[in-house]
């Protein structure tokens, strides 16, 4: 038997599922690897909170819309090891992660098409550089960049944040509310305007929602941000 015939995934085989990965040593020690590492050089928070919430708000959305069970899972499996690769670096984090993944799934026995989709959803969910084409994509960016709350603040000390910290601190709720008849997304988010201004906000998570924006018309849906009760997108 060749070697290619061993190792390749069945395609018709057990599905990797999320419970599955959620529960893999290998892939929990490179994410708390990559939370601490962030931590240590003044990042939010980017643990199990921000990999289960994102795997949760991706899978959702899929679902929401229409899409099957499975491909909400495999974007669900995306969301959650999305940012695995800040085990290596921060700097290009989104195609450490995308090769890490390639390396995990493909041990744990994913067909290679998922594991494709899983690397291009990881791999395209950074403002910076991306560009989504995917509904697994698309619903891990919208999924990432809904998570802005004070949770993620890890300094104490209100003096030494910096302007992510001070957006995320005063985002005391959010929510994304899918509408599914509508094909609209909602970015429901209560901030603390004694803490921050509102142009504050803008100035470091536009470009997020102009993303998140992109994202949703691969969805054929639309995106908007609601503060404080203000549609503001």
């Amino acid at each position: 038997m060749s070697e290619s015939a061993v190792t390749r995934p069945p395609a018709d085989g057990p599905r990797v599922t999320l419970e599955a990965v959620h529960n893999d040593p290998e892939l929990l020690a490179y994410l708390q690897m990559g939370d601490d590492y962030l931590g240590a050089i003044g990042y939010t928070e980017h643990g199990l909170r921000h990999s289960n919430l994102t795997a949760h708000i991706a899978g959702n959305i899929l679902t929401r819309l229409g899409y099957s069970q499975r491909e909400a899972e495999v974007a669900a499996i995306a969301g959650f090891i999305h940012d695995i690769g800040n085990c290596v670096s921060r700097s290009d984090h989104w195609i450490s992660s995308a090769f890490i993944a390639r390396a995990a799934l493909t041990r744990m026995g994913m067909p290679y098409d998922e594991v494709a989709t899983v690397m291009n959803a990881v791999g395209n969910h950074e403002e910076d550089a991306s560009d989504p084409a995917t509904a697994a994509a698309a619903a891990v960016v919208i999924a990432d960049k809904a998570d802005v709350h004070e949770t993620r603040v890890r300094a104490i000390d209100p003096t030494t944040f910096d302007i992510h910290d001070r957006v995320n601190h005063s985002a005391k709720r959010s929510f994304l509310r899918v509408d599914s008849e509508a094909r609209r997304l909602t970015l429901e988010i209560e901030i603390d305007t004694s803490e921050i201004q509102l142009m504050e906000y803008f100035e470091i998570f536009l470009e997020r929602m102009q993303l998140s924006r992109r994202a949703a018309t691969v969805l054929n849906a639309e995106f908007s941000l609601v503060i404080n009760g203000t549609k503001l997108l």
